[in-house]
């Protein structure tokens, strides 16, 4: 006697009928890299498929970006001099600023986010001031470690800037304490209390990172990240941390990275079913994925389609990801 489950998966139509989770290109944060080093693009090594764009490419990617379906990108700077305070963060005619107004006078109904940190800016790598350089010392810290309250300080002024320059919603990925708080009383002061905030939340000290790093040319050059990342052992840690950033002012909530985290994905969606929870399936990820479709051990189109549905399926309503473009196509056949 055939068992009831399978009679519901007997043909295509019947599987997609009763499909639990579904995906769709609407579901994807595109991240895109501009650049104000160079005139032409420059393919990511490690990242097969993706590239630094300068600024005109840029526009021309958000635009096929929108026609695919894909309703929101993300932008990371790489500015054309770097220094100990990552200045051209904050500065009106920054890479990102003047990339958010092209495209959005380009594309306007495309959902343009920035990325708020400070670590493709600077000349070390790292994420905030470093105590020890610019005049900044704490004694009380050791050497290298990412100041708290010196950075958030930075931090809220990009915040002001790029909401200037017409970002639709700013995404602080630094995981300094209080970060949060400070971007949005900035906002709030500069007449910009209906802009959403999407915060790297938990945000763990991950080896996914390492391609990303390339493409954003920001990696430390001493020291890591994990007086301020979360430890990969940390489920727990984690929702205190969305806790902290919700009380603050927090519109989205983030984990990151996605695959390795799939049950914090999953235990945020049960501890916050009211606000919406985004998965950042990071470089790492991506770039596993393309090196073993290009040796031929896995069929890409079926593996990626299938992980993007896993982090739905834990709970995540928006999934940052490289294969966005993609996986957009292959959805619609």
């Amino acid at each position: 006697m055939m068992d009831r489950p399978r009679r519901l998966r007997l043909t295509p139509q019947l599987r997609a009928l009763v499909r639990e989770t579904t995906l769709d290109a609407g579901d994807f944060i595109a991240p895109i890299f501009v650049t104000a080093q160079s005139k032409t693009a420059r393919p990511i090594t490690s990242m097969p498929g993706v590239q630094q764009l300068p600024l005109d490419a840029v526009v021309a990617e958000a635009e096929t970006m929108a026609r695919a379906g894909i309703r929101a990108i993300i932008l990371f700077g790489i500015p054309a001099a770097k220094d100990a305070t990552g200045s051209d963060a904050a500065a009106p005619e920054g890479i990102v600023q003047r990339a958010v107004r092209a495209i959005k006078a380009a594309v306007p109904e495309l959902v343009v986010m920035t990325d708020l940190c400070l670590c493709e800016y600077t000349d070390h790598g790292h994420c905030g001031i470093v105590n020890g350089t610019t005049g900044k010392r704490d004694p009380r810290l050791p050497e290298g470690y990412v100041l708290n309250d010196e950075t958030n300080e930075i931090l809220a002024r990009v915040a002001v800037v790029q909401a200037q320059a017409g970002a639709d919603v700013v995404a602080p990925s630094g995981m300094m304490d209080g970060a949060v708080a400070a971007i949005r009383d900035a906002l709030d002061a500069a007449g910009y209390a209906h802009l959403p905030i999407m915060s790297y939340s938990a945000k763990y000290a991950s080896g996914f990172y390492g391609p990303f790093r390339e493409a954003a040319q920001g990696t430390p050059q001493f020291g890591d990240r994990s007086s301020h990342q979360m430890d990969p052992g940390n489920a727990r840690e984690a929702l205190r941390e969305h806790a902290l950033d919700v009380s603050e002012g927090a519109d989205i909530l983030m984990v990151k990275p996605a695959l390795a985290y799939l049950d914090v994905i999953h235990a945020t969606r049960e501890a916050f079913p009211e606000l919406p929870l985004a998965a950042y399936n990071v470089s790492g990820e991506y770039a596993m994925v393309k090196a073993a479709a290009q040796q031929g051990w896995i069929d890409e189109r079926r593996v990626v389609l299938e992980l993007l549905t896993g982090m739905r399926r834990a709970g995540a309503d928006l999934i940052l990801t490289y294969h966005a473009k993609d996986a957009a196509a292959w959805l619609r056949g």
